[in-house]
């Protein structure tokens, strides 16, 4: 017992530790960049399911002021074979490029979360669960607003109905979605890049708000559980 107290197994145990942070702290950008390959990854494996999922759902709807090809799917396995038969394999993968943009939306959101939380906690020692609850929506309907006509164009793609011209029914490039956000502007005006924003809000602020409330309790009772133990050490 007094061989595993000694001042060399503390040493020994200062130095694995003092490694381990420094380790981390070199490697974490890494570690980050592994994170968004993976948010990457993920939109280009789930895409084509996305587009058939928006396919299917939105089969046999009418829009109004909108020029749209009619669909007659079958089912999942039609969906695929009638989209790769029609408009070739790469329209599985129609909305990827405003996909890929929308990673950024979390973190936008916990950029204004955080940078709210800082203002407040200059006024205050402690925030409240009601206080937590508004920054967190407020940041949440920041971040989807800024970003939601990303996700108009996203829908767009993955219909990939609209009768346009050939040379603009691509991956979803950077010329495609500037191509599409123009004519949105131009036929609906600047609201039109916003249609079903009020939906969108109350689907994911209310969310975000409970999440950063929850989120931010159970980090103070992990902090309080921590200083109980150690203060029971001592």
């Amino acid at each position: 017992m007094a061989s595993v107290l000694s001042y060399e197994s503390l040493v020994h145990a200062v130095a694995g530790a003092v490694g381990s942070v420094t380790a981390m702290t070199v490697f974490f950008p890494l570690d980050t960049a592994r994170l968004r390959l993976q948010g990457v990854v993920n939109v280009l494996l789930t895409t084509p399911l996305w587009v058939v999922n928006t396919r299917l759902k939105l089969q046999g709807a009418k829009f109004r002021n909108e020029d749209i090809v009619p669909t007659n799917y079958k089912g999942i396995i039609d969906a695929f074979h009638q989209i790769i038969r029609d408009e070739g394999i790469l329209a599985l993968w129609n909305g990827t490029f405003p996909s890929l943009l929308l990673v950024f939306n979390p973190a936008i959101q916990f950029m204004f979360y955080e940078g709210l939380k800082r203002q407040l906690l200059k006024k205050r020692v402690k925030l409240s669960s009601l206080d937590v609850f508004i920054i967190g929506a407020i940041s949440k309907a920041i971040a989807t607003t800024v970003t939601y006509p990303m996700q108009t164009v996203q829908s767009i793609l993955r219909f990939g109905r609209h009768r346009l011209n050939p040379e603009n029914r691509t991956l979803g490039s950077l010329r495609n979605v500037l191509y599409l956000l123009h004519q949105r502007v131009k036929r609906f005006g600047i609201m039109g890049l916003y249609k079903g924003l009020e939906a969108k809000l109350l689907q994911t602020v209310l969310t975000a708000a409970l999440m950063f409330l929850v989120y931010e309790k159970l980090t103070a009772a992990t902090f309080t559980v921590m200083g109980l133990k150690s203060a029971h050490k001592h």
